[in-house]
């Protein structure tokens, strides 16, 4: 990671009094060329892993390392480092600080619970749990639900001979979809919610979409998982977790963070504060620094009173949270251009793109809508992208609930259901990747876990799209 230091401390010293000044970067000026970084980044995920997988686990991050100076030191010299110094801040402050330490913080105290007793993985059990973290994403976040579950559903099936599916259908399921009915669930909803979308909005909303996408899959999933489980062999004789004493959680005392973490997220959306601190371009509000240094807090706080027992028992490990750091890191670097390109609009490189969503009478499309954010969402940060087509459809809080009410539903569920169309999509898709490899688990590829989600998920968003968003 030294490449990733030296990149840092570039982007520091370019922030000297004198260089630092108040500028936007213009999307309509740039190249589309200034995108070439982010896609040589999203092809190494894709890629390398399948092409060198021992040069990849050993070097990803300084890959990362290499493709984020690819974006940042021509930049500085084309544009000035006063640009780049502030682009970057802007990144670092109001983004990926932000989004780690929430991921954080949630991959720790979901990770502090131990969900004791061995479940045996029977269709009927895995579908169950599948469901109760669909339940549990709108309430306790995606990145939440997902940590709190993978372990204890891998270890109920690690006498299976089939599983790679079971973990595939948690990241649909768990990891996107459930994640659709708050603004506590997934990132784009929170975003949403700040910029003045009412709490119960989507669960009004989108309602019947999520609960036609979560039923379905869950049906697909427990007829899929019942062929596998009545093969022959499927079931090994010897289970690797032997049986114990009834079901019950240790580290419960976890579960009083989780709901300090909901809090703290709520409270930074309420609280409105004049209290603003200007650092190096970047407005900083008192909310998000409050919300930002609890979650610190919280991360320590469950640290220091989770015994190691329940780590082992977890088999806890920073490895999956340093990938996920490391790797959004760069994307969220690397993107900057990208997101500039899109926010300029139909003069912007990607005016096309734009355009594709407004009728000829000038009117929103939500069909088009639902499946340009979807697309995008696939393989952008979701969170940006929902801004973007938020900004794009008008940006009123009040009229986006009322007049375009099925457009901002078709960006919500589109931003929300589409994470899940590939590894990167959304943060959980990555952790609870990284975390099943990490038991054993031989997952798809990158581009074997899209062609799943092509065959899975992409029917069905077509069948919404006539259903919802006509």
């Amino acid at each position: 990671m030294k490449s990733l230091r030296w990149a840092t401390i570039l982007a520091l010293l370019s922030l000297s009094p004198g260089l630092v000044w108040a500028a936007e970067l213009q999307g309509s000026e740039l190249s589309v060329l200034w995108g070439v970084p982010f896609a040589g980044l999203l092809l190494s995920i894709a890629l390398l892993p399948l092409l060198a997988p021992f040069f990849w686990h050993h070097h990803f991050g300084k890959v990362t390392a290499a493709w984020s100076l690819a974006f940042l030191l021509p930049f500085a010299v084309l544009y000035g480092p006063g640009l780049a110094g502030v682009s970057f801040m802007h990144a670092l402050l109001a983004e990926y600080i932000p989004f780690i330490l929430l991921l954080t913080a949630l991959f720790t105290v979901a990770g502090g619970i131990h969900i004791r007793g061995n479940l045996h993985g029977s269709p009927g059990l895995n579908t169950a749990i599948l469901g109760l973290g669909a339940v549990l994403a709108s309430f306790m976040g995606t990145t939440g639900a997902s940590m709190l579950l993978i372990r204890p559903l891998i270890r109920a099936n690690d006498n299976r001979a089939h599983k790679a599916h079971v973990v595939v259908f948690f990241i649909f399921i768990v990891s996107n979809a459930g994640g659709s009915l708050t603004p506590l669930g997934d990132p784009p909803l929170f975003l949403g919610f700040l910029k003045g979308v009412d709490f119960f909005w989507t669960v009004r909303q989108i309602f019947g979409e999520t609960l036609f996408l979560v039923g379905s899959l869950l049906a697909i999933f427990y007829a899929l998982d019942l062929w596998f489980y009545r093969q022959r062999k499927e079931v090994a004789p010897l289970d690797p977790t032997p049986d114990t004493g009834r079901i019950g959680f240790d580290g419960a005392a976890n579960f009083w963070l989780l709901g300090a973490i909901a809090g703290l997220v709520l409270l930074s959306g309420f609280w409105k504060s004049a209290v603003v601190f200007n650092i190096a371009g970047t407005d900083v509000g008192l909310p998000g620094l409050v919300r930002d240094a609890g979650l610190v807090a919280i991360t320590l706080l469950s640290l220091k009173i989770t015994s190691a027992k329940v780590h082992a028992d977890n088999q806890f490990s920073w490895g999956p949270m340093a990938e996920v750091a490391k790797l959004f890191a760069g994307i969220f670097l690397t993107i900057i251009p990208v997101i500039a390109m899109l926010k300029a609009g139909t003069s912007g490189p990607f005016g096309a793109v734009v355009s594709a969503v407004t009728r000829p009478d000038g009117s929103p499309d939500p069909a088009m809508y639902f499946w340009a954010t979807g697309a995008l969402s696939s393989f952008l940060d979701n969170a940006p992208t929902y801004l973007v087509f938020f900004n794009t459809a008008g940006g009123d809080p009040q009229a986006m609930m009322t007049t375009f009410a099925s457009t901002l539903a078709a960006i919500s569920a589109g931003a929300v259901f589409m994470g899940a169309n590939t590894y990167i999509g959304n943060a959980p898709n990555l952790m609870v990747k990284a975390i099943a490899e990490d038991r054993n688990v031989k997952m798809p590829s990158f581009f074997g876990y899209m062609l799943w989600s092509g065959g899975v998920l992409i029917p069905l968003f077509i069948i919404m799209t006539f259903i919802w968003f006509k």
